[in-house]
């Protein structure tokens, strides 16, 4: 028997009392336990009565817990429904459970409108759709998530269009726009949102379902509006609709009987604070003709601002304020070539005017210059330029995201509007004010409404205290101008709480009553406009915790890094938060920019999933810098969220901020895996140099066994990459034995005896270039280095082929293995930095590897001076060819080859564009006589990407997106023109079609 004093002693031991902290962290745990069961309920519950998607992961969550705002509320859940009836029951059974509702299109918003506690609905997955056009009637019905642009393509063929047009209207949705009320540029011409919509179908906070128009009939939708609006006709005429951009808090003045007693206009802009829209009815407007741009240079933007007033007079589609040093930010980030012609000046008004024929909108925009008081001025037909003009203006939200001196600039006072009249001093107020507070930002805007977009660099980094004290200085400025807080994006969570500087006490609980009588239980988008919550609460960059590169500084305080093996993010303090957080969420990288050139985010334009996308992506690492939702770098929801991005690095480009999930993907994988075991494609497709070098010994072995497909599946398979793909084949003579064994010097006219290939003849001065052949072109396509000697040398060049066999680490890139890409790069800047500090040239022939070299290299070496020669010392073989310091020498006698007999479809290399960019190899071909057609957009296969287990689907669905259809369409006999290794493999993968190298092209025609 036990003893029973022994088990009364263990029974009377006492256990350590549980300390404060245990204790907290218990109640946390219990927290979090109650609040997974409470959403896991709610998906149940939603998922009973829709048909839609109901994704309650953290991943998802994380994805959707901020818009293009300093704020971030994370939801309980995030759906996509499929249609009308999905929304209404959606909608019910929310309300049902009393749990807050937020409609969500594009996510563009600046002001935190589009967030919120509870659910979200994403309308622009699948309701998305142009529903009919009347061309007599000039209306349009449209579901809530189809992106305006789609609705402006859809007018076109009939001369019509939606009047406004804001800057995201490539991403922004209808529904967005219809929330918030938003304008753009032709607003001047065409009024706001409110002003061009017709009908809207909702379902209001209490459920009930009406079509919202004109006329006091609709009023009995909604019981009791009528009496508020009889009772307050004083109050609403004198406190609303004082100008045309006062956006802020409710725009009663719709209502009121001189205005035609339209709720529907008066529903637009409330930001889905009393109903969920389900689908609307919108008016054209002809479209213009002949639209031709002025320019107007001014001494300031004050003094730009002072001359609007002259100019609306005579009619003007568009006057836009344009501030130099924004412009300065696109020479810097773009280039010279993104920017036309501009009259000197610090700022300018874009001025647009139409007519009915050219000489009749050349007429005007002499009259709009006749009128000005510019001192300077440019007029720009339809054509390039005017275009480069408002691709500035459409890039604003993003590229005013920096500071000229570099630093993060925020949204929070982004669109305050005044009478035009009193635009100028307003900004001169504003100015002083910035000043005043340490603080700078990049004015642009639309000058002609008296609406000013600005981004500052406020600092959010620890806490909101001077964003607080900041935009309610700004506020009270804006009201003793009898301006609105807000002139397009509504007030959101970054300006409600203002709304008492701007109006009375009276009209404010006016807006709570009409609140009251459509949504009584505050359930629609809470804490806007009615019952706020504070500006300084739920932002998101106080949360993020910083996640440094080490470094120390010497006496002169120059940044050293101090053995770190990663990305030195010197461009971001050497912070990757800081880097993360570029992302403000404009969502460019949801368009489809094929058409204007862009190539990003080639994945979401194949899934159409915000989780493949460049701010999705950027969203849920800024969730696991914060630690909150998503536990760190390691976590699975990072993992899924990278892995389907191609690293084509577009977005480093094609992102006005800069955001470069490429090199975030990297520096994560490094961080995760360091020390670690790695996915084995790693091994296999991160090492491919490394095995493309031993296999050079034996490739006609190597190849024999792999066209044995079972046998090369096996590998496949085993080495973690897809079985549908093929491996490339080994050259049998690689460039570098082929140079070694004195190939190059076989039948080069002109070779003089004993000379050694590439070194001049004593008497000889020709200019020295390096020719870098990096480890695809030597060990899979030796013909492409072998083609640019002879090009180089034709055109009058002494060429260095180095003796050292040198690797960029693209692949250890790729993969995130740093530091083995930085040993290999340091081999690199060991052999080709003395050739870039001494001025000579060095060409690159696969565009990925000269990419690194150009862009990469600086990062992880940022105080090596050799990786910032030997990146300034970098061309492709165009740039050599064609720069006006690199140019073959007259005496050379070079002359482009004829290519005039030649058709091309031409694929760019994703690093190329997001790095060098490819206007060199357009004007060579074009100057060569070739016909081209150019293609937008990643090939798909994307280095290690398109082979990695789990992506051939989506490979291939990028494929689609421009290259398949184009080798499809391509007229017979044409080439398939690709400096990009991996762009032919995937050509000759999926379409069987042989792709050629711009070196080898030239060299065919010498």
């Amino acid at each position: 028997m036990p003893d029973s004093r022994a088990a009364t002693a263990t029974a009377a031991t006492p256990q350590p009392a549980e300390s404060p902290e245990q204790r907290v962290e218990e109640a946390r745990r219990e927290a979090e336990k109650a609040a997974d069961e409470a959403r896991e309920a709610l998906a149940v519950a939603l998922r009973a009565v829709t048909t839609a998607d109901v994704d309650i992961t953290v991943r998802r969550r994380a994805e959707y817990s901020t818009d293009a705002s300093n704020y971030r509320v994370v939801p309980d859940a995030v759906a996509f429904p499929r249609g009308v009836d999905d929304v209404v029951a959606l909608a019910d059974m929310a309300r049902e459970v009393r749990v807050p509702l937020t409609l969500r299109g594009g996510g563009t918003s600046i002001a935190g409108n589009s967030i919120g506690e509870g659910l979200v609905l994403d309308t622009s997955r699948h309701m998305n759709a142009v529903l009919s056009i009347d061309a007599e009637e000039r209306v349009a019905r449209v579901e809530p998530g189809v992106v305006m642009s789609t609705l402006q393509q859809e007018a076109a063929p009939h001369g019509l269009r939606f009047g406004p047009d804001p800057s995201t209207q490539n991403r922004a949705t209808l529904g967005g726009m219809i929330g918030n009320n938003a304008c753009g540029p032709h607003a001047v011409a065409y009024g706001r949102t409110a002003d061009n919509v017709r009908e809207l179908d909702v379902v209001d906070g209490r459920g009930r379902r009406f079509v919202a128009g004109r006329g006091d009939a609709t009023f009995a939708a909604v019981p009791g509006l009528a009496d508020l609006v009889r009772d307050n006709l004083a109050l609403i005429r004198t406190e609303f609709g004082r100008f045309g951009r006062q956006v802020s808090g409710y725009s009663l003045e719709h209502l009121l009987p001189e205005n035609g007693s339209d709720l529907a206009r008066f529903l637009v802009g409330t930001e889905g604070t009393l109903v969920t829209l389900l689908e609307a009815t919108v008016e054209l407007v002809p479209m213009p003709s002949k639209p031709t741009l002025v320019v107007l240079a001014y001494e300031d933007m004050p003094a730009a601002a002072d001359d609007v007033p002259a100019l609306l007079p005579l009619g003007p589609l568009a006057i836009e304020g344009l501030d130099a040093r924004l412009v300065d930010v696109v020479r810097h980030h773009k280039g010279d070539a993104a920017v036309p012609p501009l009259p000197p000046g610090a700022g300018w008004l874009m001025v647009e005017v139409g007519g009915e024929t050219p000489e009749e909108a050349l007429a005007n925009a002499e009259a709009v210059v006749a009128a000005s008081a510019s001192p300077a001025t440019a007029i720009y037909p339809a054509g390039p330029e005017a275009t480069s003009m408002w691709q500035i203006r459409a890039d604003g939200a993003g590229l005013a995201g920096r500071t000229p001196a570099g630093e993060q600039a925020w949204p929070g006072w982004e669109d305050s509007a005044v009478p035009p009249e009193k635009l100028g001093d307003y900004l001169r107020d504003l100015d002083a004010l910035m000043e005043r507070y340490g603080v700078d930002g990049l004015p642009y805007g639309h000058f002609g409404d008296g609406c000013i977009h600005l981004r500052i660099d406020i600092p959010l980094e620890e806490n909101g205290s001077v964003l607080r004290t900041f935009i309610t200085d700004a506020a009270m400025l804006v009201a003793k101008y009898g301006g609105s807080l807000s002139g397009e994006h509504g007030d959101g969570r970054a300006r409600s709480e203002l709304l008492p500087l701007m109006y009375s006490a009276e009209a404010l609980a006016l807006m709570a009553e009409v609140k009251a009588l459509f949504d009584p239980q505050n359930l629609l988008n809470p804490g806007v406009i009615v019952d706020p919550r504070g500006m300084d609460e739920d932002l998101r960059r106080p949360m993020a915790s910083p996640l440094p590169s080490p470094v120390t500084r010497d006496v002169k305080g120059i940044a050293q890094t101090a053995g770190y093996t990663g990305f030195s993010f010197a461009h971001d303090h050497h912070d990757m938060s800081t880097a993360v957080h570029r992302c403000v969420g404009v969502g460019k990288c949801r368009a489809d920019n094929a058409a204007s050139g862009g190539f990003m985010c080639p994945s979401y334009q194949a899934t159409k999933d915000e989780k493949d996308v460049t701010r999705g992506r950027a969203r849920v690492l800024q969730e696991a810098m914060n630690g909150t939702l998503v536990g760190g770098l390691a976590a699975p929801e990072v993992k899924d969220s990278l892995d389907l991005c191609l690293s084509c690095k577009a977005c480093s480009s094609d992102c006005p901020a800069g955001v470069d999930i490429a090199q975030y993907k990297s520096e994560s994988l490094h961080r995760t895996y360091k020390g670690r075991l790695r996915p084995v494609d790693h091994y296999t497709l991160g090492w491919l140099p490394r095995w493309a070098r031993l296999a050079g010994g034996m490739s006609r072995f190597a190849n024999r066994m792999l066209s044995i497909r079972p046998l090369a599946k096996t590998v496949l398979w085993a080495g973690g990459m897809d079985t549908r793909r093929s491996i490339p084949r080994f050259a049998e003579t690689p460039f570098r034995t082929w140079w070694r064994r004195g190939g190059a010097s076989s039948g080069v006219p002109g070779l003089a005896p004993g000379q050694v290939p590439g070194r001049p003849a004593a008497a000889e001065e020709r200019p020295r270039v390096v020719l870098w052949t990096d480890s695809f072109s030597d060990s899979f396509d030796p013909g492409v280095p072998q083609a640019a000697l002879e090009v180089l040398r034709a055109a009058g060049y002494d060429v260095i082929v180095p003796d050292q066999d040198v690797c960029c680490g693209l692949t250890w890139i790729s993969t995130g293995q740093l530091d083995g890409a930085r040993k290999r790069l340091s081999t690199l800047l060991s052999v080709l930095g003395p050739y870039a500090v001494n001025g000579i040239p060095i060409v690159g022939l696969e565009p990925s590897c000269t990419a690194v070299l150009r862009s990469d290299l600086q990062d992880l070496f940022p105080d090596d001076p050799r990786a910032h020669a030997v990146g300034e010392a970098t061309h492709t073989l165009a740039q050599l060819l064609t720069g006006p310091a690199t140019a073959p020498r007259p005496e050379a006698g070079w002359t482009i080859p004829d290519l005039s007999d030649v058709t091309a479809v031409v694929q760019p290399h994703c690093h190329q564009h997001a790095v060098m960019g490819f206007r060199a190899e357009e004007a060579l071909l074009r100057d060569a006589g070739a016909t081209i057609q150019t293609l937008s957009g990643c090939c798909g296969l994307a280095g290690n990407f398109g082979m990695q287990k789990g992506h051939y689907e989506v490979s291939v669905a990028v494929a689609e997106n421009s290259l398949l259809p184009a080798l499809r369409d391509a007229p017979a006999g044409s080439v398939y023109l690709a400096d990009g290794f991996s762009c032919r493999t995937q050509a000759d993968d999926l379409a069987g079609v042989q792709g050629t190298s711009l070196a080898q092209l030239l060299a065919d025609r010498l």
